[in-house]
């Protein structure tokens, strides 16, 4: 009876050490969703403010009065919003070099420009131009048609045919990540252009348009810049726009899109997306 009595007080101590464990594994693991719960909460909010910069630089760009509009030329506007610093840069989507229409002279300097060797540019332009046209030849300075890719080991050739994103050029014989990277922003396929607009475009985009960056951004950037209609011009509706926003407890999000602004097939809303991308990125 006295080791049947130990036995059964050993069973009930263990019986409440393993109690004890899952009540302190549940505890704790309701204490971790709770945490995250919060996290997910407040990045909510900080993306939602993010979202919020976007819609207000589409407001303000659209002011009639010049000394409150916003111009989309790729300037820093900072704004508050509920506490929070909101930062936001648009850039009209014409001052960009757009793939489906620049010819290769324009693409291989943009190439060069962002840091791509000159001597490869002609080339990597060439195979951008063969990509998007509908011939099988390949062009006088140098490019990729489907001969070229099957050497190099693509199961897939040119695909004779006009990009429908910017990532697609990533599928271009001879492009890189390092050199996608840099190119990307100042590419698009929404302009409709030969020719970006200098008006809105970025450092880059002017030094391959044969323009002299640095004075064009200098005097642009001036204060009086609201009164000149050269510097100013009248922007398409079509923006790219960065929107960064910093809470008041540190924590950050950012929305990098794609706007059309006017009549969307959504009901309610006064824009149409073309492209959404979330995530505080480096600066």
């Amino acid at each position: 009876m006295s080791r049947q009595r130990g036995a059964a007080l050993l069973l009930v101590l263990w019986l409440v050490a393993l109690l004890t464990a899952l009540i302190g594994a549940f505890a704790l693991t309701a204490r971790m969703e709770a945490l995250q719960g919060r996290v997910a909460s407040r990045g909510s909010v900080a993306q939602e403010v993010a979202r919020a910069g976007m819609e207000y630089a589409l407001a303000r760009v659209a002011d009639q009065n010049p000394e409150t509009r916003w111009l989309p030329n790729g300037r820093l506007y900072r704004w508050r919003f509920d506490g929070s610093e909101v930062q936001v840069r648009m850039v009209d989507e014409t001052g960009k070099v757009d793939l489906n229409q620049a010819d290769l002279a324009l693409l291989a300097r943009l190439l060069q420009a962002v840091g791509a060797p000159p001597e490869s540019s002609e080339r990597l332009a060439g195979a951008i131009v063969d990509w998007r046209d509908g011939d099988a030849l390949s062009q006088p300075a140098g490019g990729a048609e489907d001969d070229d890719y099957a050497a190099a080991g693509r199961d897939y050739g040119a695909k004779d045919a006009p990009f429908e994103t910017i990532a697609e050029v990533e599928q271009v014989l001879g492009m890189t990540p390092e050199i996608y990277a840099r190119l990307a922003p100042y590419l698009t396929i929404y302009s409709g252009r030969a020719q970006p607009d200098p008006t809105f475009a970025q450092g880059p985009v002017l030094v391959a348009m044969g323009l002299d960056a640095e004075a064009w951004l200098a005097q642009r950037n001036a204060q009086d810049v609201a009164g000149n209609p050269q510097l100013v011009g009248f922007s398409s509706g079509t923006y790219s726009i960065e929107s960064r926003a910093r809470m008041a407890d540190g924590r950050e999000a950012a929305i990098r899109t794609v706007v059309r602004a006017g009549a969307s097939p959504v009901p309610g809303s006064v824009y149409t997306l073309l492209r959404w991308e979330e995530g505080a990125a480096p600066q």
